[in-house]
């Protein structure tokens, strides 16, 4: 079943049902709205992908995931965007960003 979802200017991502939007809950209670250093290993783990591999998925530099996972570094703008779908949907994710 083919999902449809949008991201909200606030951040927020909502579910397109018959012509309706209805927000999405986080995937895991208590994950936060924009990820941070465990929420982004978290994701990457429930993906079972390494950094190598889920820096290739993503299109980014593997010491940007590591930047990211360590703290040094959070992800901002369109990143923090995708990685917020991902949280929500993560094969559609990949599935679309395979084809590109």
């Amino acid at each position: 079943m083919m999902r449809r979802l949008r991201l909200k200017a606030d951040g927020r991502i909502v579910e397109l049902r018959d012509g309706q939007e209805v927000p999405l809950q986080p995937a895991m209670p208590g994950a936060a709205a924009e990820p941070g250093t465990l929420e982004v290993r978290d994701l990457r783990r429930r993906a079972c992908l390494t950094q190598q591999q889920f820096a290739e998925k993503l299109g980014v530099p593997v010491e940007t995931i590591r930047n990211w996972e360590q703290g040094k570094r959070a992800p901002r703008g369109p990143a923090r965007a995708l990685l917020a779908v991902i949280a929500h949907a993560p094969e559609m994710v990949f599935a679309a960003l395979a084809k590109a």
